[in-house]
């Protein structure tokens, strides 16, 4: 279960740092409002899963997923570039999650 959390976590990160780009430095609200709750139910569940995980790994992890997840919703949504240096990059922080996983 504290993995469930921590991958729904790490999901609700992408959303709130996607959604970042949508408030236009907060001045619109609802965008505003959809990345503020989605920045507390992140960092929520993330506190939940740590209650059993250690919190070298369920940071790595989290943070993993949101760096990952932003990447490729900026290539597939935003239009940004799709580099083999940026898809190898993806690919060296999926195997350090997956190792970590393994390892916990």
């Amino acid at each position: 279960m504290n993995w469930l959390l921590l991958v729904v976590a790490g999901l609700l990160e992408v959303g709130w740092a996607v959604g970042l780009k949508y408030t236009e430095g907060f001045t619109k609200l609802w965008p505003s409002v959809w990345t503020l709750g989605a920045m507390v139910l992140s960092i929520s569940m993330l506190g939940l899963a740590m209650r059993d995980l250690p919190v070298g790994t369920a940071y790595a992890v989290w943070t993993g997923i949101g760096a990952v997840g932003t990447v490729i919703v900026g290539i597939y949504l935003l239009g940004e570039p799709a580099t083999a240096g940026r898809l190898i990059s993806i690919g060296l922080i999926l195997l350090g999650i997956v190792g970590l996983k393994l390892s916990s």
